[in-house]
């Protein structure tokens, strides 16, 4: 298991620049946006898709620095209503995962999108209860078009072997474990989760528990390391869905944190230790969006405790057996 990071905050920086100060601070995978919301600020798709120089090219650089590529990211919303909009997400998705097989990289990170809560809506639209019933109609037509739609990604994945990591997100269908599962089952094994524990931690979710759930059935694909503090201040008047601005922290209910200040070390050590139990060895990646600190600092800290949190060897015979 190493420490990477999702290199968006650093997006002021050159590639090299970010590479160099990563590896300074004992970084050794490095998530890149290549579309949708994380941009592609530091790699661009289109020039690198199909051209083997430039890939190579970004390789050598990647080798220069004994820097890994833990995986691609592009999230954007490929089940919109807006045909444009799903369109151009669905060809950033294809070709991620085409890209990532001509660069040896083993998973593109997304998200699993939203429809409308209609053919004739226009609006993406969460559904949270199944009543009054429409709601629960709606929920059933929007599983409709993304079992339509993922089972045609999730093949396009597999031609290539690739791994689709879903962060499980609210305002996306799925943003928690069972829907996770279920998107799984309706494709294929190709299709599982980026582990980002910062939007279950605030929906009530025990992290070490959806871990063993989505672990036992082989559905963790990538992790991000990122932290939620719930404020109760805040959240025992108005619960946690809330939609306060997020530069507006004294009056949200929660926040994202950096790792180890939304929950303390030894929880970050139950993490790890948990996802090595159900055998996941891959990176941990960090994902800064705490507004209570600095990109580089809050990168920082969270190298430091991930560096006592993580284990460095492999496991022994058990000796005491």
């Amino acid at each position: 298991m190493d420490i990477g990071v999702l290199t968006v905050p650093l997006d002021g920086q050159s590639l090299e620049e970010a590479l160099d100060y990563l590896d300074g601070i004992g970084v050794s995978a490095v998530e890149l946006g290549i579309g949708g919301f994380p941009g592609e600020t530091h790699v661009d798709r289109q020039e690198l898709l199909d051209d083997e120089d430039a890939q190579s090219e970004l390789l050598d650089l990647l080798d220069e620095y004994e820097m890994r590529i833990s995986a691609l990211a592009t999230h954007n919303n490929p089940l919109h209503p807006d045909e444009e909009t799903a369109g151009h997400a669905d060809t950033e998705l294809r070709e991620a995962v085409t890209l990532a097989d001509q660069l040896d990289v083993d998973v593109v990170t997304c998200f699993s999108g939203l429809p409308a809560g209609g053919p004739d809506d226009d609006v993406p639209n969460w559904i949270t209860a199944p009543w009054p019933n429409e709601h629960a109609d709606a929920h059933d037509y929007q599983w409709d078009v993304a079992t339509d739609y993922w089972s045609g990604l999730s093949n396009h994945a597999a031609d290539h072997g690739v791994q689709l990591a879903i962060e499980m997100h609210p305002n996306m269908l799925v943003y928690e474990p069972t829907g996770m599962l279920r998107l799984r089952e309706a494709t294929n094994q190709y299709v599982g989760a980026n582990f980002d524990p910062s939007h279950l931690y605030w929906q009530g979710i025990d992290v070490l528990a959806a871990i063993r759930y989505l672990g036992e059935a082989g559905a963790i694909h990538h992790v991000h390391a990122k932290d939620t503090r719930v404020y109760d201040d805040q959240s025992r008047i108005k619960g946690v869905l809330d939609t306060t601005p997020y530069t507006d922290e004294p009056d949200r209910s929660w926040l994202f944190r950096t790792v180890g200040y939304g929950h303390g070390e030894g929880h970050w050590k139950d993490i790890v230790s948990t996802l090595r139990m159900i055998g996941y060895d891959g990176a941990l990646s960090i994902e800064h969006e705490d507004s209570l600190t600095s990109s580089q600092e809050g990168l920082e800290k969270a190298v430091e405790l991930l560096q006592r949190a993580t284990f460095e060897t492999t496991p022994g015979e058990a000796h005491w057996v």
